[in-house]
């Protein structure tokens, strides 16, 4: 642990939510919910110290794009100066909430992958559900939203999603639900059913 991030928890503990960045295990879960046989447009909502950005960096070819959203300035200076030699990693100390805009500025319309550790639930609800909703535009068809939160409330706002595949991973302090939601490839009469496929703890999910 970096003592940036410490400093930044004590600052921010409910904006940071872990005293400890993601672990090996974690990051290596998260990011092998990820296909990188071909060019990827990837973004990270609240990538903090860059533990699983750094993974997908070095996971993605020259052609990808990863473009990370980090509100706290001290974590954008940071990420800013990690990535400054690679012209694939686009930091951009903006909310999440800025998404579209900032790819529409670069001339992208969709991503493949959206990948987020922020903890949205405490997020007002109103804010959460936009926010849900914007990322299921911005994504692909056939694209994913990857969550890990300590807990699976979010399940049950993201219900325009087609499908959410949970599973726990111990592995980490604290232990983190990782959660896939698809979007599918085609639209269908079941477009705003959500299916939990697995879920491995139910006292996790609300």
């Amino acid at each position: 642990m970096s003592a940036l991030f410490f400093k930044r928890f004590l600052q921010k503990p409910f904006q940071i939510a872990s005293i400890i960045p993601s672990s090996k295990a974690l990051v290596e879960r998260v990011a092998g919910k990820m296909a990188f046989d071909q060019p990827r447009v990837i973004a990270e909502y609240g990538p903090g110290e860059g533990v699983h950005s750094r993974e997908l960096a070095r996971r993605m070819d020259a052609q990808s794009r990863l473009f990370l959203f980090e509100l706290d300035p001290a974590f954008s200076r940071d990420l800013e100066r990690q990535f400054a030699d690679d012209p694939r990693v686009t930091v951009i100390n903006r909310d999440a909430a800025s998404l579209s805009a900032e790819l529409t500025l670069r001339g992208i319309n969709q991503c493949d992958y959206i990948l987020s550790g922020i903890p949205f639930s405490i997020l007002e609800i109103k804010k959460k559900r936009a926010l849900l909703q914007d990322t299921y535009d911005v994504l692909k068809p056939g694209g994913a939203f990857i969550i890990y939160q300590v807990t699976n409330e979010l399940r049950q706002h993201a219900t325009f999603f087609d499908r959410a595949e949970s599973e726990y991973c111990l592995q980490n302090i604290p232990p983190m639900f990782v959660t896939v939601f698809q979007k599918a490839n085609t639209r269908n009469g079941h477009a705003h059913t959500t299916r939990l496929i697995r879920a491995v703890s139910a006292n996790g999910a609300s």
